[in-house]
């Protein structure tokens, strides 16, 4: 299988780019972020032209995550357990969810895409809803592991967080003044690493960032955030063969500010004939 993440920016605005990526390098499953429509809204008909089934889950012009996928799809969702909501000015329990995950079972893989809340800022009731929202997806993660050892599990998306110095390279974005880089934002992600997940491209793609803004020339610059992940479960983690972060994909005519990141995996195990045998 190989397994590619992308926050798209917008679907309708890429869906030509998107489709031709997927097709060019042999994408069996593409999961996409910030599509930022409804699911009628959805441009399907490239996508099954090429082969795809499109699962699409958004609620207005904002947010939106979807999975196209040359495999069968199972068990779609559109939440995980204990994923809060946030509404402006709202406060409690019952705010709604937004449209930032959605998990499916696709050759016996769980795989999540997500879009983690930004922040916003330091100070914004935003922020708050991140780490909640990290907390519970930490929570989510341990229980499923702790019930299933053996499940091959992938979180992939936009994390919003640049979890080490290595991981941000615009000059903007400083630790104790934003976003993305804070102590709570970090340690969050480690929790989540702490879990039971392994990141599975950094230790074969050692540099690189996966997002640049459009402001100030940060591409031209290099000045990025590797902020867009495949977080794995050991079982998942071990049959990762190669990783690759498409640069080249922020280059063109109306790119996303994201960069798709692909993993291959080998999930056919040993073969019982060829074992040796013992008498």
């Amino acid at each position: 299988m190989r397994l590619a993440t992308w926050n798209v920016n917008s679907i309708r605005a890429r869906v030509a780019r998107t489709v031709d990526f997927a097709v060019r390098e042999n994408i069996d499953v593409l999961a996409m972020q910030e599509i930022k429509c409804k699911p009628e809204q959805f441009p399907y008909a490239p996508f099954e032209e090429a082969g795809y089934e499109v699962h699409a889950h958004g609620l207005n012009q904002w947010n939106g995550v979807a999975i196209a996928s040359r495999l069968p799809v199972e068990d779609v969702r559109t939440a995980f357990p204990g994923m809060p909501g946030f509404a402006k000015g709202h406060e409690g329990p019952d705010q709604p969810q937004e449209a930032r995950a959605m998990g499916a079972t696709i050759d016996g893989v769980e795989v999540w895409s997500l879009y983690v809340p930004n922040g916003r800022s330091l100070d914004d009731p935003h922020y708050t809803y991140k780490l909640d929202w990290l907390a519970a997806l930490t929570e989510y993660t341990r229980s499923t592991l702790e019930t299933t050892p053996e499940l091959p599990l992938a979180l992939v998306g936009d994390f919003n967080i640049a979890p080490t110095d290595e991981d941000n390279g615009d000059p903007t974005v400083i630790v104790g003044l934003t976003t993305h880089v804070s102590p709570p934002e970090r340690h969050a992600f480690r929790q989540l690493l702490a879990a039971g997940l392994a990141d599975t491209v950094r230790p074969l793609v050692p540099t690189g960032f996966t997002y640049w803004d459009y402001k100030q020339l940060r591409f031209p610059r290099n000045e990025g955030l590797r902020i867009d992940f495949v977080l794995g479960s050991p079982a998942f983690a071990d049959a990762v063969t190669g990783a690759a972060i498409h640069r080249n994909e922020r280059k063109g005519e109306i790119p996303s500010d994201h960069v798709p990141v692909v993993v291959d995996l080998d999930l056919t195990g040993p073969d019982d004939d060829d074992r040796p045998m013992f008498w």
